[in-house]
């Protein structure tokens, strides 16, 4: 599933997809920004950013 994210302009901001057993974030030119586990939201990097999903977080 795809879920896109939009300003309020109803410009697209990126997108959450399901990949597996993960939830990962794009911006809308595609980079990955994250994911999220099931526990845990990581950065791009592997950094974990906090507990919970925190994924339209990482979206600037």
């Amino acid at each position: 599933m795809t879920q896109e994210l939009k300003d309020a302009l109803g410009r697209k901001l990126g997108e959450i997809r399901d990949e597996g057993r993960q939830q990962v974030i794009y911006d809308y030119l595609m980079r990955k920004l994250g994911y999220f586990d099931g526990k845990y939201t990581y950065d791009t990097l592997g950094r974990k950013v906090g507990e919970g999903n925190l994924l339209a977080m990482l979206l600037r």
